[in-house]
């Protein structure tokens, strides 16, 4: 099977850098990926993207070097599994908060015995090629993200969940959740969430990723221990 190259770098303990596509379009897609970027992520939450649409996208990312990785809309077993199917290698799962969610995050990713994902690779396996079954638990990323009061008050449980590879940070919505404007930086208490998150990552041997479209963003997050960096967003490149 195709490896995962954003994994094997984490394995390495190196950080990763990506790109972030809320625009429906397989060229621009292609375009983002073809700029040398670790993992270019399809945004199905809040960008104007529908499966048919990340299914394209997923196809054009797949001709390049980068990973083609998806943020779903829910923590939702069936759409975590068409995307898997797409081929995507690494799923972002919004608003898990708890580790009962974190558990069906990683029940969705995974075949069993690990896991409960329903067999049907339609994609996945012609382009990922032979030992798709045998090796595609190994080799898909799992991210919940963190990005909830409650959920940083439970960080240890979720992260003691077997299975996940990361946990992605959403920081307009953390802030929200602390009562602050939605922003991607903020003092106070959203400062030490963010320290806090990056530190029991990095106990537990999980990535921590956070958007970070400027150099100075991603400067900040990599001096805390952020080995998950998602450098360019195609809507903030064009508004630009």
């Amino acid at each position: 099977m195709r490896k995962n190259t954003v994994k094997e770098k984490w394995r390495r303990g190196e950080i990763v850098y990506g790109a972030w596509l809320g625009i429906p379009s397989a060229l621009s897609a292609e375009i983002v990926a073809r700029q040398g970027y670790d993992y270019a992520c399809v945004d199905m939450q809040h960008g104007a993207i529908d499966f048919a649409d990340a299914y394209d996208m997923i196809v054009a990312i797949s001709g390049t070097e980068t990973m083609p990785f998806v943020r779903v809309p829910w923590n939702e077993f069936g759409i975590i599994n068409k995307v898997l199917d797409a081929g995507a290698m690494g799923v972002i799962i919004p608003m898990v908060n708890t580790p009962e969610e974190a558990q069906a995050c990683v029940r969705a990713c995974r075949y069993a015995p690990e896991g409960a994902r329903s067999y049907g690779p339609t994609r996945a396996a012609m382009w990922a090629g032979d030992g798709y079954f045998e090796q595609a638990n190994a080799e898909i990323a799992c991210i919940p993200m963190v990005e909830t009061r409650e959920a940083v008050a439970r960080l240890d449980e979720i992260l003691a969940v077997e299975g996940i590879d990361a946990v992605y940070v959403g920081p307009a919505d953390l802030s929200v959740s602390l009562g602050m404007t939605p922003g991607l930086r903020n003092p106070g208490e959203w400062e030490a969430a963010r320290v806090t998150i990056a530190e029991a990552c990095g106990k537990y041997g999980i990535a921590a990723g956070m958007h970070a479209p400027d150099p100075s963003l991603y400067r900040f997050h990599e001096a805390a221990g952020y080995r998950m960096i998602t450098a360019m967003s195609d809507m903030v490149a064009l508004t630009e």
